[in-house]
């Protein structure tokens, strides 16, 4: 797990400008640091915003605000960050994760059709169905908009159920896209040694990370 270190203090003691300097020195030591504001009284994001942008702006690559009963993430991406980078930020804990928009990005897709506000979109890749208040002369398979149960059931059979066990492995920040030869072994092989490691009981979620320290290092 990466080492965690609280600076703490009372209300206007320094906390955010040590922790400024604190990431700018360890920058310049060759160091990637994330940070974690806590606002135990509550706030709203703008609120949480103040602080959390001073991290990012003296360097902090990730910042986490949490007030009770949530957590907001700051953290800096490229304009055309893919959807695969950004859901890697959820880590593998959900079932399914639902994005609004990226429609030239790489995911499946299910179009939402009015057709008081104008006609379907055009060459859109991916397109796996449409949830439209009329009926579209296209072979995509389409739903009434009323019908979100049966929309439900569809993200259910075709993503949901058939990836409830998987292994997914990132490198160096980029999916990895395992067959079943490769998966099979690597899931067999750090299944058995979490198994035989004291404390285990019934593994239903394992996550490992490997960092293999600074950029260059041996």
């Amino acid at each position: 797990m990466t080492p965690i270190v609280s600076i703490i203090g009372i209300a206007n003691s320094g906390k955010t400008t040590l922790i400024e300097k604190l990431i700018t020195a360890l920058n310049t030591k060759g160091y990637r640091v994330a940070t974690i504001k806590n606002t135990p009284n509550g706030t709203t994001f703008d609120d949480a915003g103040k602080d959390s942008q001073r991290h990012i702006a003296a360097g902090s690559e990730a910042t986490i605000v949490h007030t009770p009963g949530k957590l907001f993430m700051v953290k800096p991406v490229s304009e055309d960050a893919s959807i695969d980078e950004i859901a890697m930020l959820f880590g593998d804990d959900y079932d399914i994760v639902l994005t609004e928009g990226f429609k030239n990005g790489s995911a499946p897709k299910i179009e939402v059709h009015r057709k008081e506000v104008g006609p379907p979109l055009e060459d859109i890749k991916k397109l796996i169905a449409i949830a439209t208040n009329e009926e579209l002369d296209t072979a995509t398979r389409q739903f009434s908009l009323e019908d979100v149960q049966s929309i439900a059931d569809f993200l259910e059979e075709g993503f949901i159920k058939p990836q409830q066990e998987r292994l997914s492995m990132f490198v160096n920040n980029t999916p990895i896209s395992l067959s079943t030869f490769p998966r099979d072994i690597i899931n067999g092989a750090i299944l058995g040694m979490a198994n035989c490691l004291k404390g285990v009981g019934e593994i239903t979620n394992l996550k490992v990370f490997i960092n293999r320290g600074k950029s260059g290092q041996e």
